[in-house]
């Protein structure tokens, strides 16, 4: 498996799943919807790259860098939804509706992604 590749599927599907619901009829839901993609996914990816370097360089430290970044998600992710919704003030419903979609759908294409990277490499 190629390193670009899960972050590939993760942004392409990301992407096109946005487009998709705007262009269907969802516009009214932007800017909230995008910006509820926009963290789980730059948090995917950012999770994904140190997977794979972590990987790369001592497999067995894969484990400590997924509960390292968990912690620091749970940060980042507070004060990202606090400043969307307090300092933006977002629409509230169309952003946690994307966040939790795109949360949800980012970490198993993860699980999946690792799942795979791990098998491979017994």
């Amino acid at each position: 498996m190629k390193p670009i590749a899960p972050i590939a599927w993760m942004t392409g599907s990301s992407l096109a799943s946005w487009l998709l619901i705007t262009f269907t009829g969802g516009s009214a839901l932007n800017p909230e919807l995008l910006f509820g993609m926009a963290g789980p996914l730059t948090s995917a990816t950012a999770t994904w790259v140190a997977i794979e370097r972590t990987h790369a360089s001592a497999p067995e430290a894969v484990m400590r860098v997924l509960i390292a970044g968990f912690a620091v998600k749970m940060v980042l992710f507070a004060a990202y939804v606090i400043v969307m919704i307090g300092v933006l003030a977002v629409r509230p419903v169309p952003f946690v509706a994307g966040f939790a979609g795109y949360f949800i759908a980012l970490h198993l294409m993860e699980a999946m992604f690792l799942q795979r990277l791990l098998a491979t490499s017994r």
